[in-house]
């Protein structure tokens, strides 16, 4: 009775937050569609968006055809980032866990480079497919190294294999392009992790991924509880370790793997998120996933609208914003967590 008690308290609590940030969410994504080299009125976005007419006048072009679409790509992408990293940090019991050690960004960079240079694909709307094959072909690689041996995929084995990976991976995509020019442009515009140039066609060919990938990552909290505790009580609580990893990988390939087909790879969003919203709502990963959910689409599309504005009417790309402001991020985190050993 008490401790249902104790949960209809915290789901009190809680709950508020959710609401507010998705009210902060809501009013960042407007601001992502009004501000910009060309600022656009609430009126011209209502009536753009009301008319969905998009020869209507110049501004509603621009709304309907340029900042909606890398908006709604900046809320999945954001989200499933988030995400993905909360459930590979619970999943290895890492603090430091994000898409970017576990090879997925390689991944990604390696098979980009191979449509470019063997196939000769040009654009982001092409290439995007085959950046998400080489992240999830990355992600299960890891995986499959982790899983030799008699212990299995242990957190420590596939911290190590994903280093290994992504060392490896990231060594073949510099050789190749450093000795083609064509490969190197290209994927110079991709792997700085933009929103920029994002525009329909990419959103619906990653929307269903990241949909599926976020509904189905709500049903990891109980479980990723579980491994909180070590495998062994795990097992003792009556869950299937391995399972758990193997279905909880998939979903990460699916949400990450999109995400970073969609807009490169973009730095500290699935590291730093995760903890602020450990800060926020505790240790419960069935309130951390929808925190960072949250969360991560709301730094991203911060970052995006402040690239934009910082040096108007030029812009920077979000993923250069996210490293200035996320090194300062990791720094602290890493220093919390040497203050909390001590």
């Amino acid at each position: 009775m008490s401790s249902s008690t104790s949960l209809g308290r915290r789901a009190s609590a809680l709950g508020p937050g959710l609401a507010l940030l998705c009210v902060l969410l809501a009013l960042i994504a407007f601001l992502s569609i009004t501000l910009g080299s060309r600022s656009i009125g609430l009126p011209e976005v209502l009536s753009a968006l009301g008319s969905m007419d998009a020869d209507a006048s110049f501004n509603s072009t621009v709304t309907l055809e340029l900042r909606v679409p890398r908006t709604l790509i900046g809320i999945l992408a954001g989200a499933a980032l988030g995400v993905a990293g909360a459930i590979l940090q619970g999943v290895t019991r890492n603090p430091l866990a994000d898409t970017g050690i576990m090879g997925i960004n390689s991944g990604a960079a390696v098979c980009v480079v191979f449509a470019i240079t063997v196939l000769g694909v040009r654009g982001a709307g092409v290439y995007v497919w085959f950046a998400f094959a080489g992240a999830i072909a990355a992600l299960v690689l890891v995986y499959a190294i982790a899983s030799l041996g008699r212990e299995g995929a242990t957190p420590v084995k596939l911290a190590l294999a994903g280093a290994a990976v992504t060392a490896g991976l990231a060594s073949v995509t510099t050789g190749v392009v450093m000795t083609n020019v064509d490969a190197l442009n290209e994927l110079r515009f991709w792997q700085v992790g933009s929103l920029a140039g994002r525009y329909t066609p990419i959103l619906a060919g990653v929307a269903p991924f990241l949909i599926l990938g976020l509904i189905a990552s709500l049903a990891f909290g109980r479980t990723l509880n579980g491994l909180a505790l070590g495998e062994d009580l795990a097992r003792g609580l009556g869950q299937h370790v391995t399972r758990t990893r193997v279905a909880a990988f998939a979903v990460v390939a699916m949400l990450a793997g999109a995400a970073t087909a969609a807009c490169g790879p973009i730095v500290f969003v699935g590291l730093v998120v995760p903890h602020v919203a450990r800060f926020l709502c505790g240790p419960d990963y069935r309130w951390i996933l929808p925190y960072s959910m949250l969360l991560s689409p709301i730094v991203l599309l911060l970052a995006d609208v402040l690239g934009r504005v910082v040096v108007a009417p030029d812009e920077l790309q979000v993923g250069v914003v996210l490293g200035v402001l996320g090194a300062p991020a990791f720094v602290a985190i890493v220093r919390y967590g040497r203050m909390s050993e001590a």
